[in-house]
């Protein structure tokens, strides 16, 4: 009765089965795994002390970028270079823009610094220019932005002087320089000077720049992307259960077929080979049609 696993369709089936279930427990296992580790990533990171809390330590120490280094507080020494401008940056609930200025470091090197953010669009608020000569600053260290990080607008299409994206990538093209893959981001006494990290305006006039808190490490903790990874664990062994499921199904199918064949119960017209025979009966009807014509 189960002869019909034999069939080369069978094989085929069998042979998909057979591949597609390692397949999807591999992967339900693996999104697993993803969970995990962001789960312990989390637990770890809800022991250490808060990144602002510690002490600051070189740029160069707390490279490159990770959950561990991320919102630590790097200084760095060097002359104030260009200046950028990143429009479409909320803080409060509120339009704005930030204020990046390159920090070139006795390496050569420059540091992407976020001296502040300012309200409204870029060439319509007034920027408190950078302190000049030599300084040092001490930041919270953040990792280079990308397209899927919060608040990043279309790189292309902007005027000269703005950028869409605080990256390293896209910051050496515009630079003759080297740039640190990493920014900071100054708090109020970032720069030691009186009129900025006191939040009150410059004497020319411009708004004061504030503060922009720096963000969690992405992939550190049990965000949307964690939950992702156990749903997606979910899918992969549903999807291996209803590989078994079908399976069975079409086993189940495919043997009460052979069962009613051989116990007669499927009509001829129904029978395999049926359909096959019934074009030599009516191959037959024109023959016997001439032989009557014949010998009348």
């Amino acid at each position: 009765m189960y002869r019909f696993l034999l069939t080369p369709r069978w094989w085929g089936i069998n042979l998909f089965v057979v591949l597609a279930i390692p397949f999807c427990v591999f992967m339900g296992t693996w999104q697993l795994g993803r969970f995990e580790d962001r789960v312990h990533t989390h637990e770890a990171a809800e022991k250490r002390p808060d990144p602002g809390t510690r002490a600051a330590e070189p740029l160069d120490g707390l490279l490159p970028v990770d959950t561990e280094t991320s919102g630590r507080p790097a200084t760095a020494s060097g002359r104030y270079a260009d200046r950028f401008l990143v429009p479409g940056r909320e803080l409060d609930d509120r339009k704005g823009f930030y204020v990046l200025d390159m920090l070139r470091t006795d390496s050569g090197k420059a540091l992407p610094v976020v001296r502040g953010w300012l309200p409204g669009k870029p060439g319509q608020t007034r920027v408190p220019p950078a302190p000049a000569g030599r300084v040092t600053v001490t930041g919270d260290l953040q990792a280079s932005e990308n397209a899927g990080t919060a608040g990043v607008g279309a790189t292309g299409g902007l005027p000269d002087g703005q950028v869409g994206m605080i990256s390293a990538a896209s910051l050496v093209n515009l630079v003759p320089y080297d740039v640190y893959d990493a920014w900071v981001t100054l708090p109020k006494n970032g720069e030691g000077t009186s009129a900025e990290a006191a939040g009150g305006a410059d004497r020319a006039g411009a708004t004061a720049l504030r503060p922009v808190p720096a963000a969690a490490p992405e992939g550190g903790g049990l965000d949307l992307k964690a939950f992702q990874n156990l749903g997606y664990t979910g899918e992969w062994f549903v999807f291996a259960a209803f590989v078994v499921f079908m399976w069975f199904r079409l086993l189940r199918r495919e043997a009460e077929a052979a069962r009613d064949l051989a116990l007669g119960l499927v009509p001829e017209t129904e029978a395999p080979g049926a359909e096959a025979e019934a074009p030599g009966t009516e191959t037959e009807a024109p023959g016997a049609e001439a032989e009557a014509r014949s010998g009348a």
